[in-house]
């Protein structure tokens, strides 16, 4: 299939009313799960090609349907599950005691105005780093290729028939995907089949041991974030608990039992190590980026210079953006938004004669440190993909240099006492321009999804706004549910055995707490950038040794995540190295490898969305385990089946779908 952009009618169904509901209602669907899969595991997924897959089949029922139409109904999805990545910081302000639950309309708002900035400041950016520049875009290019196929299978001609077929086969996998591991959760809430498989142990003076979390979707992205990064992660295990918590723990004399110990030195002290070396790994991403990032934007400069002066001012539609007055209108209008939250939140938290400056102050951090967190993002988002930039590492740069604003400037001004709404307005402000991170870091991919299917580039950023719109009214409430089921980890009153980890949420508010209350540990975060420089170190070796590379990210991700998170993922990016090493040996490789791709992100949605409607079971219930079959003596048997089922059941997928792709 070529790369190369399609050239459409001139008048040709795109941006249509049913493209925006059923982009809506698939928006529904993956930001739910995604905001699930956020707060347990600390990861979300990227949500373009399912989505695409999704809206291929539903409208080929329809007359008059394009590929065109088609890139609108991804893009909607795309954007909105894109800001559920929020969840990383907005359970911080439930952790640190602001909020006892998510307000409707302050956390809209934290989401919409953030999310639609992230919109307005990649539009000035397409030109630089989409239409005029050679970055990849991988998976803008992959999600571009499964709408082609998608196309060619309702376009008529001698390859319609395969491409029907390989779309049918795609949706399949997605589906299989998702009713697989929605069966799974089903039985470990039932508590047949274990949760985890968890033991630790003395090792000398020491302790240290492991905790797999049995779960497919955790599976499924070891799948996708591939082999490579999957070892950068089991590097950062091997730091936290094959040195870290070892060490430390000898230090002392621990009378209770070792579990607790081990996980109370790792969730104070070694995390923290883990939050510097990303944010190390994040500051020297940004560096590496500057000079890329202002070349390519002065090559745009360039060339609009030039376009003016040769008089052609009259674009063709796959070149129209939104109009630059509009763009600066919707801006001003969201920061004069941003700026009327900011002070309620001051005036909530009593901040007094320091209000004003506050919110000017604010305004100028999200204006500033978004427009260049967001162009990094998504220039970064571009070399390497969306679903691999280290967002969650500029988060915690983010909030850092927002905590040190708070307690170097304004702290002095309204003293000591009123610590906790400094630390509520740094979540606050860190929490708009994460948003806008994280959007821009999607709307990228989908702008370069666009030029290669032939979009028109201001209808392509109009759906983008209105897929930040459905998210940010999605999430309040998914949020609210799971935090009135579970709870967060570390909330006091919040039973341990259910609650969610939300442990990028629970790092950042500690951060902000730390900084701003002057009870951060500077010397833990030394540790971590001093690591993060050696592996930076071995990560550069390595590539001018033309070997893998060792993502330095990943590694810091494996010490700061819980083992019930990443060992999974570590184990099914071996899976899935397996599987794509076999598949390649066949003439079929490039379709059976999509159709894992599709599988894999089955698997995340399925368990993301049953995650979401048990959590409405247990609320309607009252009890924390409603559906559970067994008690605790079952559970050694419960861990066998466990790990019998998931093995059997990625085996028998993996299966499936290499039939599937013979048959395509």
């Amino acid at each position: 299939m070529s790369t190369d952009p399609i050239d459409p009618p001139a008048h040709t169904n795109e941006l249509t009313v049913r493209s925006l509901i059923l982009g809506a209602l698939i928006t529904v669907v993956f930001t739910a799960a995604n905001v699930y899969f956020g707060l347990k595991a600390a990861l979300t997924f990227a949500s373009s090609i399912p989505a695409a897959v999704i809206s291929m089949a539903v409208l080929s029922a329809f007359k008059r349907s394009t590929i065109q139409e088609n890139n609108i109904i991804q893009t909607v999805a795309s954007a909105a599950g894109a800001l559920a990545s929020v969840v990383f910081v907005l359970p911080g302000l439930i952790m640190v005691g602001w909020w006892t639950h998510f307000p409707f309309w302050l956390t809209f708002g934290l989401c919409a105005l953030g999310g639609i900035l992230g919109v307005t400041f990649s539009i000035p950016l397409r030109r630089a780093l989409v239409t005029g520049s050679d970055l990849p875009f991988p998976e803008g290019v992959a999600c571009a290729e499964v709408l082609k196929v998608g196309a060619g299978a309702h376009g008529g001609g001698a390859d319609a028939a395969a491409d029907a077929a390989a779309s049918k086969a795609g949706l399949l996998a997605v589906v299989w995907g998702a009713l697989a591991s929605t069966a799974y959760l089903i039985l470990v809430n039932t508590q047949i089949f274990a949760s985890d498989v968890v033991r630790y142990f003395r090792v000398g003076r020491g302790a240290t041991g492991f905790d797999v979390g049995m779960s497919l979707a955790l599976f499924g992205v070891g799948h996708l974030v591939g082999l490579w990064v999957g070892v950068a992660m089991l590097v950062g295990i091997v730091i936290a608990w094959g040195g870290a918590v070892p060490y430390l723990f000898s230090l002392a004399v621990h009378a209770g039992p070792v579990a607790e110990a081990a996980l109370d030195i790792w969730a104070h002290k070694v995390r923290f190590i883990g939050a510097g070396l990303i944010g190390t790994a994040a500051l020297w991403s940004l560096v590496k980026l500057a000079h890329p990032v202002l070349g390519g934007l002065a090559s745009a400069i360039a060339a609009s210079r030039a376009r003016h002066a040769s008089g052609k001012t009259v674009l063709p539609l796959q070149e129209q953006d939104l109009p630059i007055g509009w763009t600066a209108v919707i801006t001003g209008a969201c920061l004069a938004a941003i700026g009327v939250m900011f002070v309620y939140l001051a005036v909530q938290g009593g901040l007094g004669a320091a209000t004003w400056a506050l919110v000017a102050g604010g305004i100028v951090y999200v204006l500033v440190v978004g427009l260049f967190i967001s162009t990094v993002c998504g220039y970064m988002a571009g070399l390497i993909g969306s679903s691999n930039s280290p967002v969650s590492g500029v988060g915690i740069l983010a909030v850092l240099v927002a905590a040190l604003l708070m307690a170097g400037v304004v702290r002095p001004l309204v003293g000591a006492g009123l610590g906790p709404a400094l630390v509520a307005f740094a979540l606050f402000a860190t929490t708009f321009v994460f948003s806008a991170a994280i959007i821009g870091n999607d709307n990228l991919q989908d702008l370069k999804t666009g030029q290669l299917v032939g979009a028109t580039p201001w209808k392509q950023q109009v759906a983008l706004i209105v897929g930040v719109l459905v998210g940010a009214a999605v999430i309040p409430p998914v949020l609210d549910l799971l935090n009135k089921a579970y709870g967060f980890a570390g909330v006091p009153g919040v039973d341990p055995a259910h609650a969610l980890s939300a442990p990028q949420a629970s790092l950042i508010s500690s951060l902000a707490k730390g900084v701003i209350q002057g009870e951060l540990d500077w010397s833990l975060i030394g540790i971590g950038a001093a690591i993060g420089v050696l592996v930076i170190a071995a990560d550069e070796l390595l590539g001018k040794l033309g070997r893998p590379r060792l993502a330095p990210l990943a590694v810091g991700m494996g010490v700061y995540l819980p083992m019930a998170t990443t060992v999974m993922v570590i184990v099914g990016a071996i899976g899935g190295h397996v599987f794509e090493h076999r598949a390649s040996k066949r003439p079929d490789a490039a379709a059976l490898k999509q159709l894992g791709v599709l599988l894999a992100s089955g698997l995340i949605v399925g368990e993301g969305l049953t995650g979401v409607v048990l959590a409405g079971v247990v609320v309607a219930s009252g009890k924390p385990a409603p559906i559970a079959l067994v008690g605790d003596s079952f559970l050694l048997a419960s861990q066998v089946l466990g790990v019998i089922a998931l093995a059997a059941t990625v085996f028998g997928l993996y299966a499936w779908i290499g039939k599937a792709a013979r048959r395509a």
